[in-house]
C-alpha cells in the first residue's frame, strides 16, 4: 500500500477488500468500522511524529506507520523532501546522512553496519550501486552475524537501520529493488499542501495566531504523550504489584498523584480545546488563499506532462507564494483583503511560470489554470467541459444551413440534447440570417451570441464556438481567460530579464532554454556591466560547453561559489554524461556559498518534449527563462521598444520627433518579424531579424 496514492489506498481498503471479505460464504470476523492505522499506531505517536515535522494530514500519518513498522527497508519516493524533513528532525545527530556520490559513502555505512546506526541514503536515482545490493537484501552469512560487502565481511549489529530516499516524482526501479524494500509514497497530498500554506499565509498576514496555535498544537500532543506515559508506568506498577496492593503505600501515593495529574491535563485540554476552535476560526478566513495555491501548485506540477523541461520544485513555489503574500494590495476590509491576496498569488504564479514555457504552451497553461479555478468554485459543469475537450458529435447528419459543415451541425445536435442548450439546433435553423452573419465575422469570439444565448456562461459559449468555428478556439479560449481571470492575463508580456534576476540567489540559478535566433549572453553580460561583474574585471566567466571544457566549468563554478563571483555555461546540451557531475556540483556549492555568487546555465530543449538529459534536480532548482521570440505584432514591438531605456528616449533634443521615428523603426521589424511564420511565403530564406 505503501507505494500507492491516497485515493487509490482508500478505494483498495473499502471497495475492494473490506466488501470482498464481507462477502465471503464462510464470514471472516473483523472489528466494525477497522481502522487499520489504529492496530499499528496511536495518537500519542502521531502526535509525536507531527512535533518532529511531519505533515499533519491522514496519508503523511500513513507513511510514516509503514515507514516504522516494515521489515524491509524503506524507499521513499519523496520529490517535495517532506519524508526526508521529518526523518532529519526524527533521527536527529544519530542520524548518518550520505550519498551516493560521496567518495566514503561506502565506508561510512560499513561503520553504521557495525555499530548499530541508522543510515539515510537521499537522492538516489532508478539504479542503484549493485555492491549495496547484500545491505538492501540482508544478505546475512550464517556463521556468526555478518555481511559482505564487496570482498570484505562486516560484523552486524541488529540495531542497524537504512533508509532511502529519492526526490523522483515517477522512478521505476527494477523488480528485484521493489521487492527487497517498502515503497512509500511521500508525494504531498493537495490537502496536506493546503494546510501546510494555510500555515504560511497566517504567519504572514496574523504571526499572533500562527505562533498562538503552534504553541497549542505542541501543548496538545505534549499532552497526548504525558497521559500515555502516566497510563503505561501506571499499568506497570499494577503488574508488578505484591498481591496486597493496598498496604503498598508508594503505589497508593502514585495512583494518586497519576490521578490527580489527569485530571488537571483533561482540565488545560478542555480549556486548548475552547482555544483551538477560536483560532481556527480566525484561520479559516484565510483558508480560500490556501485553497487557491495549493491548486496552483498541482496544476504546475502536471505541465512536464507537456515537457519534461517543466519541473518545478515545491520549495520554489513557496518562495512565489510568500512574495505574491507581500506584493499583494493592501485593504482593512479582511474580505477584501483575501480576494486580493488570490488574485496576487494567482497572476504571480502565471508570471513565474509562463515565463519557462515556450510559447505553445501558454495557452495551454492559462487555459488548465483558469478552468482548474472555476471547477474548484463549482462554477463549471463537468459535462461542458468533457463536450469542449473531447467534442462528441452526432455523425452521419447533413447540415441545413450554408454556414455549418456536416460535423459542426452534428456537434449541434450532440449539444442541443444538454439541458442548458435545449432548442439550439432549432434557434439556429430559425434565425439562419443572425447566425450566418454571426459565424462568418472576422471575430466571432469578440461578437454578441444571437438571441438568449449571449447570457450563456463563458464555457457555454465557448462549446457553442467549439461547433461554429473552430479555427477560431484559440482566440475564443483566450476571451474566456480573459472574460474570467482578467486582461492581465492574456496582455502580459515576458519580465525583462532584470526582473527575473531580483528573484535569483546563490542558490537559485537561472537556466536559459535556447531558440533559434536569441543569445541570452547578451542580456546576461549586459546586466553584469551594470553590477560590477565583466570578462575583463575577473569575477565574470563563460564556459561555452564542448569536448574537454568539463574541468574548466567545474573549476569555474568552485572559484565563482568561493569568491561571489558570475559563471555562465552554455550549450550544456552538448556534455550528456557531464550533466549529474554539474547537479552533484551545484549542490555542493549549494550548502555556503558567497552571496553575490551567481550561476547562469543555458541549453538546447529535446526534440522530443516527453524527454530531457537535464537532470530534474537542476530544473527544479532554477528559475526558467524560455527567451523564445515573441509572436504576435504587439509582443514583437514591445520586445523591441524594451532595448531602449527612458533616457535614451529622452536623450534627444527632439523628443517628439525621436518616438515617432523609433516607434516606426519597431513596428517595421515586428512585421519583418511575423512573416517568418508564413514560411516560404514570407521569407524566400530564414531570417533571425533579432531585435
Amino acid at each position: 500500500m505503501g507505494s500507492f496514492t491516497r485515493k487509490y489506498r482508500s478505494d483498495s481498503m473499502y471497495e475492494n477488500w473490506l466488501p470482498f471479505l464481507e462477502n465471503l460464504e464462510v464470514k471472516i470476523p473483523r472489528t466494525t468500522e477497522l481502522d487499520v492505522l489504529a492496530l499499528l499506531t496511536d495518537d500519542t505517536q502521531i502526535a509525536q511524529w507531527n512535533n518532529e515535522g511531519l505533515p499533519t494530514d491522514k496519508m503523511s500519518s500513513e507513511n510514516a506507520t509503514i515507514l516504522m513498522n516494515s521489515t524491509r527497508w524503506p524507499l521513499m519516493i519523496d520529490p517535495q523532501l517532506q519524508g526526508l524533513k521529518w526523518i532529519k528532525n526524527r533521527y536527529g545527530e544519530d542520524l548518518q546522512v550520505l550519498r551516493l556520490t560521496q567518495p566514503n559513502y561506502l565506508y561510512l555505512i560499513e561503520i553504521s553496519i557495525a555499530n548499530g546506526g541508522i543510515v539515510l541514503i537521499e537522492n538516489i536515482m532508478e539504479a542503484i550501486d549493485p555492491i549495496l545490493d547484500p545491505v538492501i537484501k540482508r544478505d546475512l552469512i550464517k556463521k556468526g552475524r555478518a555481511i559482505k560487502i564487496w570482498d570484505k565481511e562486516v560484523d552486524y549489529d541488529p540495531r542497524f537501520r537504512l533508509i532511502l530516499q529519492t526526490k523522483l516524482a515517477n522512478p521505476h526501479y527494477k523488480p528485484e529493488i521493489q521487492a527487497q524494500t517498502t515503497l512509500i509514497n511521500f508525494t504531498v497530498t493537495k490537502d496536506g499542501l493546503e494546510e501546510q500554506l494555510l500555515g504560511d499565509v497566517v504567519k504572514a498576514e496574523r504571526p499572533d495566531l500562527k505562533s498562538k496555535k503552534a504553541e497549542l498544537t505542541t501543548q496538545q500532543n505534549t499532552f497526548k504523550i504525558t497521559l500515555k506515559r502516566l497510563e503505561d508506568d501506571l499499568l506497570h506498577r499494577l503488574s508488578t504489584a505484591g498481591p496486597d496492593i493496598l498496604s503498598d503505600v508508594d503505589l497508593v501515593i502514585n495512583l494518586e498523584t497519576t490521578k490527580k495529574t489527569a485530571a488537571e491535563i483533561e482540565i488545560k485540554v478542555a480549556e486548548a480545546r475552547v482555544t483551538a476552535v477560536k483560532i481556527d476560526e480566525a484561520r479559516e478566513i484565510y483558508r480560500p488563499v490556501a485553497a487557491r495555491a495549493s491548486l496552483l501548485y498541482f496544476v504546475l506540477n502536471d505541465l512536464n506532462k507537456i515537457n519534461m523541461l517543466y519541473q518545478f520544485s515545491l520549495k520554489a513555489f513557496s518562495v512565489v507564494f510568500l512574495n505574491a503574500i507581500r506584493f499583494a494590495v493592501a485593504s482593512e476590509d479582511l474580505a477584501k483583503r483575501v480576494a486580493l491576496l488570490m488574485d496576487s498569488i494567482t497572476y504571480l504564479v502565471f508570471i513565474y511560470t509562463s515565463r519557462g514555457l515556450f510559447e505553445a504552451d501558454k495557452l495551454t497553461f492559462l487555459c488548465q489554470m483558469t478552468i482548474q479555478i472555476f471547477m474548484e468554485a463549482k462554477e463549471i459543469s463537468q459535462s461542458e467541459l468533457d463536450f469542449l475537450l473531447r467534442f462528441p458529435y452526432i455523425p452521419e447528419l447533413t447540415s441545413p444551413v450554408d454556414f455549418l459543415t456536416d460535423v459542426g451541425w452534428g456537434g449541434i445536435k450532440y449539444l442541443s440534447q444538454m439541458e442548458d442548450f435545449q432548442n439550439l439546433e432549432k434557434d439556429i435553423e430559425g434565425a439562419a440570417k443572425r447566425w450566418k452573419k454571426f459565424v462568418e465575422s472576422d471575430t466571432p469570439e469578440r461578437e454578441s451570441f444571437p438571441q438568449d444565448w449571449k447570457n450563456k456562461t463563458a464555457l457555454q459559449r465557448l462549446c457553442i464556438m467549439r461547433c461554429l468555428r473552430l479555427d477560431r478556439m484559440t482566440y475564443a479560449i483566450r476571451c474566456f481567460v480573459e472574460e474570467k481571470l482578467g486582461s492581465k492575463f492574456v496582455e502580459s508580456r515576458s519580465p525583462p530579464f532584470h526582473k527575473s534576476f531580483e528573484e535569483t540567489s546563490s542558490i537559485t540559478p537561472v537556466f536559459f532554454i535556447l531558440s533559434p535566433g536569441v543569445d541570452p549572453l547578451k542580456d546576461v553580460e549586459k546586466l553584469g556591466m551594470q553590477l560590477g561583474f565583466t570578462f575583463g574585471g575577473r569575477n565574470f566567466h563563460n564556459v561555452s560547453l564542448g569536448q574537454g571544457q568539463e574541468p574548466i566549468a567545474e573549476e569555474a563554478i568552485e572559484l565563482s561559489a568561493n569568491e561571489g563571483h558570475w559563471v555562465i555555461l552554455q550549450n550544456v546540451h552538448l556534455v550528456r554524461k557531464w550533466l549529474p557531475t554539474l547537479e552533484k556540483k551545484m549542490e555542493q556549492c549549494s550548502e555556503n556559498p558567497h552571496d553575490d555568487y551567481r550561476l547562469f546555465i543555458s541549453a538546447e530543449p529535446s526534440p522530443d518534449p516527453h524527454e530531457s538529459i537535464i537532470p530534474q534536480g537542476i530544473l527544479e532548482s532554477a528559475i526558467k527563462i524560455t527567451n523564445e521570440p515573441p509572436s504576435g505584432i504587439q509582443a514583437n514591438i514591445h520586445k523591441a521598444l524594451d532595448n531602449f531605456t527612458q533616457e535614451t528616449l529622452e536623450s534627444c533634443s527632439k523628443e517628439t520627433e525621436f518616438k515617432a521615428i523609433l516607434f516606426a523603426l519597431c513596428y517595421y521589424h515586428a512585421v519583418l518579424a511575423e512573416r517568418r511564420k508564413f514560411g516560404a511565403q514570407g521569407w524566400n530564406r530564414v531570417s533571425n531579424f533579432k531585435s
